[in-house]
C-alpha cells in the first residue's frame, strides 16, 4: 500500500489586511512508527526523509529550514490519531471519533505555491511509485489551479480597509485586492461544499477557502511588480504604491477621508456594473465607407438584458424626442442615462482613448484609425468583454467568418493531371496521396502574382476581393516560398503524414473538400460516415448497430494499411466486434493468415469460450502452460493450421522468439494499457513482433498519464506520435501540467482517427442496448488453486464411497462450498492470512481490472459473494488496489451503520464507489441504483437468487442500463453447473431449489464427473 501525501493550508495570525498564510505537506506512512516524543503522530514521514523525498521528486534542492513540526488537528480514536481515508476501509472505521492536535513534520511551501502544487501533482502522476496524493491534496489542487485561471483572466481590481479612530478625527487604510467575478463567488461555493475536513483543520470550510484565495492573489500581484506608474495608468491614482505590496504594508495614517471615500465609490460602480441592470452597454466597429477607407467607426450602443433583440445606438437614443425617449428609459431603468454615463466612464478606464469622445454630455462613438481599429480588434476587445461590456465585430473578424491563409492539397497523380483520368472517382490510395498545391484565402484560390502583392502590403488589414482580410505576413511569406519549392513538382506522403499535415485546423494544410481524398478523411475523422457492415456469414449473434459500424471501422482502418484502437466503453462488446472482424474477413477474401491475440492471462479462457460460442468454425489455439509447443518450426506449423492463436503477454515475453517464428495477418491486444511502460520488457517483445495489421482493445487508452497513450500508439502506428521525448515534450507536459488547450485539440486531432470510443450515455448507444445486460466471465485456474483443487478432489474420491445417506450429503455439500472457496482465491481456502494477492488467482485478477474501468467511466459497483470471510478481503484489496471509496455489507453489520453506508453510497455528490455484499445480507431489501454494474463474484447456483441480488442495481430509479457480470472458472464444477442450469433452463425453464443442495442428490459417478479438474485449462505462464 502506498503512502499518502497530505496538503494544509494554515493562516498566521497578524493584524495585516490579509492575514498570510501558508501551505504545508505532510507524509503518512502505511506502517507506525515509534513516535520520538509523546503527542508525535506515529505514522509519518520525518523532515529528513521528507526533504530528501521532495528534492528527489521536483529535481531540487530544498533548505532543511523549510521543513518544521507543526500542530494539526486530526480525527483520533483511543489515544492516537486515525490513519487517514486512503489507509482505512469503511469496516474499520470507529463508531466515535474526536479532533485532537498531534506534532507532524511538515514542509512549507515557498513562493509560487500554486505552480509548485501543480508540478508536484503532475510529477505524482508520473512518478509517484510508493505514493499517492490524499483527498486533501487533490482539493487544494484543484482549488489553485482555479484560481489560477481566474489570475490569468485578470478577475481581480484593486481594494482597501479603512478604520476610523475613536474620536473620529482620524484615519487609517490598509491596501490590497480582491477577486470580482461571478466565478470566483461560484468557485468558494463549489470548493466549500467538497473540501475534506483535514485540508484546513479547526477552520470553517468558507472563511478559509477565501482567506486562501486572497493571499494567493497578493502573492501573485507582489510578483508582478506593479508601479505608481501603473496603476495611475489603470485610472487608480488614489490608491496608494503600497497596493503593490499589501502583505508587507504597515496600518497607514490618513487625515483626509476622501481616499477612502474615492475607493467606495469605485468599488460600488464596479461591482454595480454587472448583471443587475437591466441594459449593458455595448461598442461595435463598422467598416469604413468606400470614400473614407482609414475611418473606422466605433459605435456606441445600449442593448436590453430582459429583449436581446432590442439593441439601440445611443446616437439615434439621444436624436429622439423627450416623449419617444420615455418608453426606451422605462425599458432600459429610471436612471439609465445617469447609470449609461458612469459605464463609459468605466468603460475609458479600461480603454482611455473613449475619454475624447467623452467631451460631450450625450456621447454617441468616435472614429478611430486603421491602426487604431486593428489595435482594438486585437488587444481591446476582449479585455471589454472579460470586464463585462458587449463588444460587436466584423463577421469577417470573428473565427467562423475569418478568412484564412491556407495551402490547399489535392489529388493530382503525376503524368495525369491535365488529363481526366485525375478526376476519377477510383483513384487508388497511392494515386490519391500524390499531391499538388495551390495557395488560398478563404478557400478561393490566389496566384502567386496576387499572393506576393498581398505579402508587400503595408497594412495587416486590408481589402481583398472587397472583402478585408487579416494578413500574417509572415506565414503568408513562408507559404510563398513552400509553394515555389513544392507546388508545380507535387509531393508524395503516406496517410499518417498526411493527417500530420491536416491535424490542427488553423495550420497551413487544407484538402481541396471536392477531392476523394476529403471523403476519406471524412470517414477517419467522422466515424458516423461508416455504413454498418450485415451480420457476417457464420457469426451466431446479431450484432448491434454501433458494433456493426464499429467492425466496418476496423475494416476500413485495415484497408488504408492503419491500425487503430477499439476503446469502447466495458459492456459494449470489444470481443465480439473483433470476432466478427475475422468472420467478415474470410467472407470477403478467403481465409487469412492466423491472427495473434494477446490477453491478460485472466481472460486467456474467456477469449476462447466467446469464439467457441459466437464463432465455433473459427479453428483457436490457447498457446499456454508447461505443455506447450516450443519448438519454433512445429509452432509455426501449428499456428499456420489456426484462425486465431491465443497467449499471455507474460508468454509473449518469454516465447518472443517463438512467436517472432510466424508473419501473423494481425497482432491484436487485449486490454491493451499492459503495454502502457513503453521502457518494460514485456511492451519491447510486443513491438518485436511482425504483423501486418495491429488492434489494440482498452476501455481505458490514457489509464494515469498521457505516455500511455504515446506507448500504445507506438505499437499501432511507430513513429506516428513522434520519438518519447519529444511527445513528452509538446504534448505531455503542456497538456498535464499546464492545462493547455491548444495543444489538447491538437493531439485530439491527430489521435482520433485511430481511436473509436463509444460510451454507454451516447443516446445512439442507450437505445440498442436493453435495460439489463448480462454476461459471464471466464477465467483460468491458477497452477497453486489446480493444485488445491485436485488434493480435495481426491480425498472426496476416496471417502464417498465409505459413505451414504445424510453423512452423504453433507460431504457432497461441504466439498462444494471447499471447492467454491479455492476458484475464488487459495487464501480463502487455506484461512492463513497468506496474501490475498491477484497474481494467485486470475479471478481476483479480473475483477480488479474491470473494477478499474468501471471506476474511470464514474460509475460504481456491486460485487456479490456469499462468503463473509472473503467480503471483508475484498473491500481491503479494493480500497488499496483501486484508490476508491468502498463499503462493506455482511450479517453482522449494525443497522445503523447500514443505513449509513447505503445513504453515502446512493449519495450522488460522493466520488463512484464500489459496495461490496454478502448474499444473504445484501440480496434483498435494499436499492443500490448509483450502481449500474454488479459482479457475482461466486455463484449461488439458483438463477432466482442471483436475479434478485442483481435487481439492488436493477430497479425502479436506476436510469441507466445495468451490467450483471458472472465469474466462473474454467475446467471446474462452476462452469459444469453453470452448463447444468443453462441446460434446465432451455429444457423446461425449471427454477433448481433455493440453495445448492439438488447438487447433493447427485449419484456418485455424476458428482465426480461434476468436480473433477479439467487440466487442459490450467494456466502456467
Amino acid at each position: 500500500m502506498p503512502d499518502v501525501l497530505h496538503l494544509i493550508w494554515q493562516p498566521d495570525v497578524t493584524d495585516d489586511f490579509v492575514q498570510p498564510g501558508h501551505f504545508f505537506l505532510w507524509m503518512e506512512t502505511v506502517q507506525p512508527a515509534k513516535p520520538r516524543k509523546p503527542g508525535r503522530h506515529p505514522r509519518q514521514r520525518y523532515a529528513k526523509s521528507l526533504l530528501i523525498w521532495l528534492n528527489e521528486i521536483l529535481d531540487r534542492s530544498f533548505a532543511p529550514g523549510f521543513c518544521a513540526a507543526q500542530s494539526l488537528y486530526l480525527p483520533s480514536a483511543e489515544g492516537g490519531p486515525l490513519p487517514s481515508p486512503e489507509l482505512l476501509s469503511e469496516t474499520e472505521l470507529p463508531e466515535q471519533s474526536e479532533w485532537a492536535a498531534w506534532k507532524v513534520d511538515c514542509f512549507r511551501l515557498p513562493s509560487a505555491p500554486i505552480q509548485t502544487i501543480n508540478e508536484l501533482h503532475y510529477r505524482l502522476l508520473v512518478q509517484g511509485g510508493d505514493v499517492r496524493p490524499g483527498q486533501d491534496f487533490l482539493f487544494w489542487y484543484f482549488f489553485t489551479q482555479s484560481l489560477r485561471s481566474l489570475l490569468l483572466k485578470d478577475q481581480y481590481v484593486p481594494a482597501m480597509r479603512c478604520r476610523r479612530s475613536k474620536d473620529g478625527s482620524a484615519y487609517a487604510f490598509h491596501p490590497g485586492w480582491e477577486f470580482l467575478s461571478d466565478a470566483y463567488d461560484r468557485l468558494l461555493v463549489e470548493a466549500a461544499e467538497c473540501m475534506p475536513p483535514a485540508a484546513a483543520p479547526g477552520y470553517e470550510a468558507a472563511s478559509i477557502l477565501r482567506h486562501c484565495a486572497e493571499v494567493m492573489l497578493h502573492q501573485a500581484i507582489g510578483r508582478a511588480q506593479l508601479t505608481q506608474a501603473a496603476l495611475k495608468k489603470l485610472q487608480f491614482s488614489f490608491l496608494p504604491e503600497a497596493c503593490v505590496a499589501p502583505r508587507r504594508a504597515p496600518w497607514l495614517a490618513a487625515t483626509d477621508p476622501t481616499v477612502a471615500e474615492q475607493w467606495t465609490k469605485w468599488r460600488r460602480r464596479v461591482a454595480g456594473s454587472g448583471g443587475t441592470r437591466s441594459f449593458q452597454l455595448a461598442l461595435q466597429v463598422h467598416e469604413p465607407a468606400a470614400e473614407a477607407p482609414e475611418h473606422w467607426p466605433l459605435e456606441f450602443l445600449a442593448w436590453s438584458r430582459r429583449d436581446p433583440s432590442l439593441r439601440i445606438p445611443l446616437a439615434e437614443y439621444w436624436s429622439l424626442p423627450d416623449r419617444e425617449r420615455e418608453p426606451l428609459g422605462r425599458e432600459f431603468g429610471p436612471t439609465f442615462e445617469t447609470d449609461l454615463l458612469t459605464d463609459l466612464g468605466q468603460m475609458a478606464r479600461i480603454y482611455p482613448a473613449l475619454w475624447d469622445a467623452l467631451d460631450t454630455a450625450r456621447p454617441t462613438g468616435m472614429v478611430l484609425s486603421l491602426e487604431e481599429a486593428f489595435a482594438f480588434l486585437t488587444e481591446t476587445s476582449w479585455i471589454l468583454e472579460d470586464a463585462g461590456f458587449r463588444v460587436i465585430v466584423p463577421a469577417w473578424w470573428t473565427p467562423q467568418g475569418r478568412r484564412r491563409a491556407k495551402l490547399r492539397m489535392r489529388s493530382s497523380p503525376a503524368g495525369k493531371k491535365a488529363s481526366a483520368a485525375a478526376k476519377r472517382a477510383d483513384l487508388s490510395l497511392d494515386e490519391l496521396l500524390e499531391f499538388r498545391y495551390e495557395l488560398t484565402l478563404g478557400g478561393e484560390t490566389v496566384a502567386p502574382e496576387e499572393w506576393a502583392r498581398l505579402v508587400e502590403a503595408k497594412t495587416p488589414l486590408v481589402q481583398f476581393r472587397g472583402q478585408w482580410v487579416v494578413l500574417d505576413k509572415d506565414r503568408m511569406a513562408e507559404m510563398l516560398a513552400f509553394w515555389k519549392k513544392e507546388g508545380e513538382a507535387g509531393e508524395n506522403l503516406d496517410v499518417q503524414a498526411m493527417l500530420h499535415r491536416t491535424a490542427d485546423e488553423d495550420d497551413v494544410f487544407e484538402i481541396d473538400p471536392t477531392d476523394a481524398l476529403a471523403a476519406m478523411l471524412d470517414k477517419l475523422r467522422d466515424h458516423s460516415r461508416l455504413k454498418p457492415i450485415d451480420d457476417p456469414p457464420g457469426l451466431r449473434a446479431q450484432l448491434r448497430d454501433y458494433q456493426k459500424r464499429g467492425v466496418a471501422w476496423l475494416a476500413f482502418l485495415e484497408s488504408l494499411k492503419l491500425s487503430g484502437c477499439l476503446a469502447d466503453d466495458m459492456g459494449l462488446g470489444k470481443t465480439i466486434q473483433v470476432i466478427a472482424r475475422l468472420l467478415h474477413e474470410r467472407s470477403q477474401a478467403g481465409r487469412p493468415a492466423p491472427t495473434l491475440l494477446v490477453a491478460p492471462t485472466s481472460v486467456l479462457g474467456n477469449w476462447r469460450k466467446e469464439i467457441e460460442r459466437f464463432a465455433p468454425q473459427l479453428q483457436t489455439l490457447v498457446h499456454h502452460g508447461a505443455e506447450r509447443c516450443k519448438n519454433p518450426q512445429a509452432f509455426a506449423a501449428a499456428a499456420l493450421d489456426q484462425d486465431v492463436v491465443i497467449v499471455s503477454y507474460a508468454l509473449a515475453l518469454r516465447d518472443s522468439a517463438l512467436l517472432s517464428a510466424v508473419r501473423w495477418h494481425r497482432l491484436v491486444l487485449d486490454e491493451a494499457q499492459n503495454i502502457k511502460n513503453p521502457e518494460a520488457k514485456q511492451t519491447k517483445a510486443i513491438l518485436k513482433l511482425d504483423a501486418g495489421s495491429r488492434l489494440a482493445l482498452t476501455g481505458t487508452p490514457v489509464e494515469n498519464r498521457l505516455l500511455d497513450l504515446w506507448s500504445i500508439f507506438n505499437f499501432l502506428n511507430p513513429g506516428y506520435l513522434g520519438r518519447q521525448a519529444a511527445f513528452r515534450k509538446h504534448y505531455e507536459t503542456p497538456i498535464q501540467r499546464d492545462h493547455d488547450p491548444a495543444r489538447s485539440a491538437q493531439l485530439r486531432r491527430l489521435v482520433e482517427p485511430f481511436i473509436l470510443r463509444r460510451v454507454k450515455t451516447d443516446p445512439a448507444i442507450i437505445k440498442d442496448l436493453p435495460d439489463k445486460v448480462e454476461n459471464k466471465q471466464y477465467c483460468n485456474l491458477s497452477r497453486e488453486q489446480a493444485s488445491l483443487y485436485e488434493a480435495v478432489v481426491r480425498d472426496v474420491e476416496k471417502q464417498l464411497e465409505a459413505s451414504e445417506g445424510i453423512q452423504r450429503q453433507g460431504l457432497m455439500l461441504s466439498t462444494l462450498m471447499r471447492l467454491k472457496q479455492i476458484c475464488n482465491h487459495p487464501a480463502q481456502f487455506l484461512q492463513d492470512d497468506s496474501p490475498f494477492d491477484p497474481q494467485r488467482s486470475h479471478k481476483l485478477e479480473r475483477l480488479t481490472d474491470m473494477l478499474g474501468d468501471v471506476l474511470a467511466e464514474g460509475e460504481s459497483a456491486l460485487v456479490f459473494t456469499q462468503f463473509t470471510e472473503i467480503g471483508e478481503r475484498l473491500e481491503r484489496h479494493l480500497k488499496t488496489h483501486l484508490d476508491c471509496q468502498t463499503y462493506y455489507l455482511h450479517g453482522g453489520t449494525s443497522r445503523q451503520r447500514r443505513e449509513q453506508m447505503i445513504a453515502r453510497f446512493q449519495d450522488p455528490q460522493t466520488p463512484p464507489a464500489v459496495f461490496v455484499l454478502s448474499l444473504k445480507a445484501g440480496g434483498v431489501g435494499i436499492t443500490l441504483t448509483r450502481a449500474n454494474h454488479v459482479f457475482h463474484f461466486d455463484r449461488w447456483w439458483n438463477p432466482a437468487v442471483e436475479d434478485q441480488a442483481s435487481d439492488r442495481a436493477f430497479r425502479i430509479g436506476q436510469t441507466r442500463n445495468v451490467f450483471v457480470h458472472k465469474f466462473l472458472t474454467l475446467g471446474t464444477l462452476e462452469e459444469r453447473i453453470d452448463q447444468m442450469i443453462e441446460d434446465k433452463k432451455r429444457m423446461a425453464g425449471a427454477i433448481v431449489g433455493s440453495d445448492e443442495s439438488w447438487l447433493a442428490q447427485l449419484d456418485n459417478d455424476a458428482f465426480k464427473k461434476l468436480i473433477a479438474l479439467n487440466r487442459t485449462t490450467i494456466l502456467d505462464d
